[in-house]
């Protein structure tokens, strides 16, 4: 393929294309509808086939025109602004092994023949709808209170015909006129009409603005929120409190002793406690799992301690009042406290707990481990011949290489340190602490299980790396590399002075790189500094050419202007480099890691990652200059080759394109 935008190579003598869904055999262009009339479907919109289209003369397959030209990314779409810079990539189909079930954002069908996915989540639309939405008007509204995700506008839903098949949430009548709808929710959409004539009443109660249904006075204009006007005024639940809690209605403000924060009118109190709480606080969860700690938390009223010091939110980092509802946990000499509305704000983030042998039962699950069997022990109890889940043979333990080569770990594509484990039949090496990683890891950047897997060839969703190392999968889609997985949520980092944490709202530059953070950051609760999950699992130390000795990973430099040794242009010094304090070499990161630093001699890329149809293996340094495939130019370093004997295709890291 020449470009993203060629899905197919032509051959205009014979009307052929090689169409990359369909390798085994060329495709036939039929201009003409004859008058038998093929009596078969388009593979790729799976409408009944009609002229012009392609077909296979080989097997039973054929595509409309207009389905075999369709791009094969899509730099952005206007029913998904969410993600708009990473683009959509057309797939043929749900994958044989994919346990999610694709539906389309606009017409909620399975898609089950072409469609356009999502690089950053499982947003998809296929093929049709992709095309149909190009022609009409579209925009975002920003999240209501009369449904939980953002809502797109359509101007004349009744021109697309799937819409005819569906009625208004609200009135249930059908959708003639301009319609907002949920690409996220199958069920909900909506006329404007209905959304504009039910927007924001404000409640007196509660002193909220509400959309929905309420009760109101016409004369005085005095009105009540539904579920305002029908709260019970005594609540028993002893999984929650102990104790009845008694509808109070106050004319002032007053502090909630569940939660800590301010509240008024409304409130539940507990005259044998002597609390007060807020009416979304009677139902707050006793034991929950908060994914950004080990243990389970538990919610009190108030924290009993005997040192008279001020305790800090592991969130916020502001103080936790010790007089004040909070989450912390049990565990002896574990000083972890959290403020309620901190823990509680995404649900993805924790799991609530009906009983406490849930707690035991979640811990013993997170920690399986990777090694299958232990066959020899020293006199110090440690392993010393193992059976490993991610390789053939058996694995022994050594403290030192025999010969001095660079060898990485084959999970963390790190060099080889201190106490590792090897393979006597073939070069496998893991780190001791690599070695005996979990099979399931309960991460703090999510509340569910991840999936420790050993795959060649993938893409870290949150340092951007490839590698062909280890990986745990989160949420059935995010690729976690093991450097980024070994990451706490609070760290101390070399490069800064104060301790920092993760930020899910942080879109700061990152002070590593100068780039946007877009996916949350480390940050500094002291001063504007943050951090990427990229530049903190930097190495801290290099080897290249230009130097002798190793290049240390740098976090300041004094000078006004800088250059890089390397490539010989301009070097920002308020951004981190590597560096030789004795040669006074200074380089950029890349330029001294290269573009892939965590792939291993001979990795396998598959063409679900890149543009060319065949599997490609990756080499660090190639023999001879060939010519490069796509520039034309000659390759020294860091190259693509492909596979197949009988196809000559090479081509420099920079050239090739990566759908993934």
């Amino acid at each position: 393929m020449k470009n993203e935008n060629e899905s197919a190579s032509h051959d205009k003598s014979v009307q052929q294309i090689q169409h990359p869904f369909h390798r085994q055999h060329p495709l036939v262009l039929v201009a003409e509808q004859s008058n038998e009339g093929l009596k078969a479907h388009s593979d790729g919109c799976g409408e009944l086939l009609l002229a012009p289209y392609f077909t296979c003369i080989h097997c039973n397959y054929h595509l409309h025109k207009q389905c075999a030209e369709a791009p094969l990314y899509l730099h952005n779409h206007p029913l998904h602004s969410k993600h708009s810079g990473a683009g959509l990539f057309l797939r043929r189909g749900p994958y044989p092994r994919d346990l999610k079930v694709y539906g389309c954002a606009l017409c909620k069908e399975k898609c089950n023949m072409f469609f356009y996915l999502c690089r950053e989540c499982y947003f998809s639309i296929d093929i049709k709808c992709a095309q149909l939405s190009s022609s009409f008007k579209f925009s975002q509204l920003s999240k209501h209170d009369i449904h939980q995700h953002p809502l797109t506008f359509i101007e004349s839903p009744m021109a697309i015909d799937v819409f005819k098949r569906f009625s208004c949430s609200w009135c249930h009548e059908p959708l003639t006129d301009a319609t907002y709808f949920c690409s996220n929710c199958p069920s909900f959409i909506i006329h404007k009409k209905c959304l504009d004539d039910d927007r924001n009443h404000f409640c007196n109660l509660c002193q909220k603005e509400h959309s929905r249904a309420f009760y109101g006075c016409s004369l005085c204009h005095f009105n009540i929120n539904l579920e305002c006007a029908l709260l019970r005024s005594i609540v028993e639940d002893k999984s929650r409190h102990q104790h009845p809690l008694t509808l109070f209605w106050r004319q002032d403000s007053f502090i909630c002793d569940a939660c800590g924060t301010e509240g008024n009118y409304i409130s539940y109190i507990c005259s044998t406690c002597c609390t007060i709480v807020h009416k979304k606080c009677i139902s707050l969860p006793r034991i929950i799992k908060f994914s950004r700690h080990d243990h389970c938390i538990f919610h009190k009223h108030f924290l009993q301690t005997r040192e008279l010091t001020r305790k800090y939110c592991k969130i916020c980092f502001n103080e936790v009042k010790l007089d004040r509802g909070s989450y912390s946990c049990r565990r002896p000499g574990c000083n972890y406290v959290v403020h309620v509305n901190c823990v509680l704000e995404d649900a993805r983030l924790y799991k609530v707990i009906e009983d406490e042998k849930q707690c035991e039962e979640l811990e013993e699950k997170s920690m399986q481990s990777s090694i299958i069997r232990i066959i020899e022990v020293n006199e110090a109890g440690e392993a010393t011949k193992i059976e490993h889940f991610s390789h053939q043979h058996c694995l022994v333990l050594a403290d030192k290489l025999e010969e001095e080569i660079d060898r990485k770990c084959d999970r963390c594509m790190l060099p080889i340190s201190n106490i590792f484990y090897y393979c006597s039949e073939c070069p496998f090496f893991l780190h001791k602490t690599c070695a005996e990683l979990p099979i399931i890891k309960q991460h703090w950047f999510h509340q569910s299980n991840a999936y420790l897997n050993s795959d060649s060839f993938k893409k870290c969703y949150f340092c951007s790396q490839y590698s062909s190392g280890f990986f745990y999968r989160i949420r059935g889609y995010m690729d976690m590399c093991t450097r980024c997985a070994e990451v706490a949520d609070i760290i101390e980092c070399e490069g800064h002075q104060h301790f920092l944490f993760f930020d899910f709202k942080c879109k700061e530059k990152c002070n590593g790189c100068g780039e946007r953070c877009l996916y949350g950051a480390f940050r500094c609760g002291k001063c504007r500094f943050a951090l990427d999950f990229g530049c903190l699992t930097l190495p801290h130390s290099a080897l290249h050419k230009i130097d002798e000795h190793k290049l240390k990973l740098t976090y300041h430099d004094d000078k006004e202007q800088s250059y890089c040794d390397i490539c010989e242009q301009y070097r920002d010094p308020s951004l981190w480099y590597y560096s030789c304090s004795i040669c006074d070499t200074s380089t950029h990161p890349k330029c001294v890691l290269g573009n892939f630093p965590f792939l291993k001699d001979g990795v396998t890329a598959s063409s679900y990652y890149h543009n060319h149809h065949h599997n490609l293996k990756f080499f660090r340094k190639v023999e001879g200059f060939p010519e490069c495939s796509c520039c034309g130019k000659f390759c020294q370093e860091e190259i693509f080759k492909c596979k197949e004997s009988t196809c000559d295709y090479i081509v420099h890291c920079k050239c090739l394109h990566f759908y993934h």
